[in-house]
């Protein structure tokens, strides 16, 4: 077992309530229950000696070859080794829980066969509670074994013998070609019913049902452009990053998987953050999941209602996925981290920051959802209202800014122009569903916003906007400038600053959201080209007509997704995978680019034909 196996060398797999990390070699070695945000009873990527790890694998696996790959269009696992000796499978899944209802009792599936020959599996067993901070008993039963900690008890049972290993299980066995067997890993509260004993008919019953649930939604998603497997992959990753029971997707599987190995960027994602949910809605909606668009701005609304921000603002930036605002940030001393990236951190303490930012995509959000109909009510109207009521006193105040750094606030052109864009987006609200609001108060801060970005943002020598006032620093966040409408995606004020970007922020089509040498952050160290900012990129490349570049930016930057399709946050100067895994940003932003990239070739191609300006498809649908 490698001691920290690449980011990349895993698939994911969930129930919509939680969801674990599965290696390429067969080990589960994060898992976190009974929720997203819960904490870990299987850890080995943050501390290998100390943070716990669930193994089945081929006995002396590291003598074949692997190969892990997703059942077409579903989140099943299959873990594949081959060897002289045959050839083995490991099938990981977990069930869907479609209730709609929390529940505290989550069920990991690890089903193994042999395809070809003889192969012998070994399981190991080893749970480490509570950020191996919590101490386990073990009772070894005739159905398998029972781990119970404070909080928590976790049922191991087989269809072949397990055995003690001190607090720990391990088990193996041998199996002919055409022969299957399976474990069941079953978490419930302490005081939960047992799990009957797996038989095979019931595991292969289960497996079948969970491929089925996930094949049935794809089939309802309507894209039908040229990527179809990578947008299917990152709707279904999106899916299982979002919280079932509220609709509220987290930004990330993982906590504290570096930025730079080695480094100190290690962060909490497990939550849901506003500017991540609310564009993830127009996403959704570009593929006909309505559903899942409509439960986020639900969840989305209520907060606007509950108006809980730290120091009086309306919304906080992030919140668990029931929507607590609690997110109180601790170190966790007692692990190493990812290959000593330490130090390692649960929580996140940026959820007290002042990120004016998210109110633009917030009312964004609302804004596109209203075009299939959904509507926020009354009192959700008076949550927005009062919203941007207070908005209009506080958008000229400095702020932390859309990266989240820690080096105090400024006066960031960003967070400026989404405050434009809630504006803009809350007057078409008002007059199209005809509600009382203070408009004339509303159109005057959009109109004083948008005087002072073009005066204070824009940049002489640079000709471009810049990250914030007084700066020459470039922001690749600027690329979402021309999707909410700020500037025109032909303008020359635009074209200058897409111009600008390419040459600070651009390596070989990988984009870096800033420079952190020119613009210090408040952190040590580096940080890789950020997936998210370069599918940002292919957009804003597709929206000023620049159409083979965009299709080869977004070409390249498939061959940087893992084996199964997967992204994290970053792509490091070798390539490699870095941040948090998966990353529901980056694949939000995959399926807006192909969205955008389908439609502006499908309208280059029907130009180029002389099909009539009436019959083409809109440039741009979401507008």
């Amino acid at each position: 077992m490698d001691r920290y196996p690449p980011i990349a060398d895993h698939g994911l797999v969930g129930d919509l309530q939680t969801a674990a990390l599965v290696s390429d070699h067969g080990v589960v070695d994060w898992f976190a229950a009974p929720r997203f945000d819960s904490p870990s009873v299987f850890a080995a990527l943050l501390d290998h000696d100390r943070g716990g790890y669930f193994r089945l694998a081929p006995e002396g696996g590291d003598g074949g070859s692997w190969r892990q790959l997703y059942y077409p269009d579903t989140a099943v696992l299959v873990t594949r080794f081959m060897s002289s000796d045959g050839v083995g499978e490991v099938i990981d899944c977990m069930p869907a829980n479609t209730s709609g209802r929390a529940d505290d009792r989550h069920t990991l599936i690890r089903a193994v066969r042999a395809v070809r020959g003889t192969v012998r599996f070994d399981l190991e067993c080893r749970p480490r509670f509570d950020y191996a901070r919590a101490d386990h008993s073990l009772d070894m039963r005739q159905d398998g074994a029972v781990f119970d900690a404070p909080h928590l008890t976790a049922h191991l049972q087989g269809t072949f013998p397990l055995r003690r290993d001190g607090q720990d299980v391990t088990g193996e066995v041998t199996l002919q070609e055409g022969e299957a067997a399976a474990v069941v890993f079953t978490v419930c509260r302490p005081d939960g019913p047992a799990p009957p004993p797996p038989t095979k008919d019931q595991v292969s019953e289960e497996i079948w049902d969970t491929i089925d649930f996930w094949q049935r939604w794809v089939n309802t998603c309507r894209y039908r452009g040229r990527w179809p497997d990578m947008v299917h992959r990152s709707a279904v990753t999106l899916k299982l990053l979002t919280y079932a029971p509220t609709g509220a997707p987290i930004a990330a599987a993982t906590m504290g998987l570096p930025e730079q190995v080695g480094g100190e960027r290690n962060w909490d994602y497990r939550y849901t953050w506003v500017r991540d949910g609310s564009l993830s809605v127009r996403a959704l909606l570009d593929l006909g999941f309505v559903d899942e668009a409509t439960a986020f701005t639900r969840w989305l609304g209520d907060r606007l209602h509950d108006q809980a921000g730290p120091d009086g603002e309306p919304l906080q930036i992030m919140y668990r996925v029931d929507g607590d605002p609690r997110l109180t940030e601790e170190v966790l001393e007692h692990f190493e981290g990812y290959r000593g990236s330490y130090p390692v951190r649960a929580g996140n303490a940026a959820a007290d920051q002042l990120q004016l930012d998210i109110y633009g995509e917030a009312m964004y959000a609302l804004s596109e959802s209203r075009k299939v109909g959904m509507h926020i009510g009354y009192h959700g109207w008076k949550g927005l209202s009062r919203t941007l009521d207070w908005l209009a006193d506080s958008w000229d105040r400095p702020d932390e800014g859309i990266w989240e750094t820690r080096g105090g606030r400024n006066d960031f052109t960003y967070s400026r122009v989404m405050c434009w864009a809630a504006f803009d987006c809350g007057l078409r609200l008002a007059e199209e569903w005809r509600r009382p609001a203070d408009t004339a108060r509303w159109r005057t801060a959009r109109d004083r916003i948008l005087d002072q970005v073009m005066e204070r943002g824009w940049n002489k020598e640079e000709q471009a906007l810049v990250q914030h006032y007084g700066s020459d620093v470039l922001d690749a966040s600027l690329l979402l400038l021309p999707r909410v409408g700020f500037l025109a995606p032909l303008s020359p004020g635009w074209l200058n600053t897409l111009d600008a970007i390419d040459r600070r922020l651009v390596s070989d089509s990988l984009v870096y959201r800033y420079d952190p040498a020119a613009s210090p952050d408040g952190l040590r160290g580096s940080e890789g080209t950020f997936s998210l900012c370069t599918f940002l990129y292919v957009d804003a490349l597709a929206r000023s007509g620049q159409l083979a570049k965009a299709r080869y930016t977004f070409e390249k930057m498939q061959t940087y997704a893992n084996h199964v399709g997967l992204f994290a946050e970053e792509i490091g100067p070798g390539g490699e995978q870095l941040g948090n895994f998966p990353q529901a940003f980056t694949h939000l932003s995959l399926i807006m680019a192909a969205s955008s990239l389908d439609d502006a070739l499908d309208n280059a191609a029907d130009r180029a034909t002389g099909r009539p300006e009436h019959e083409r498809r809109p440039p741009w649908r979401f507008k």
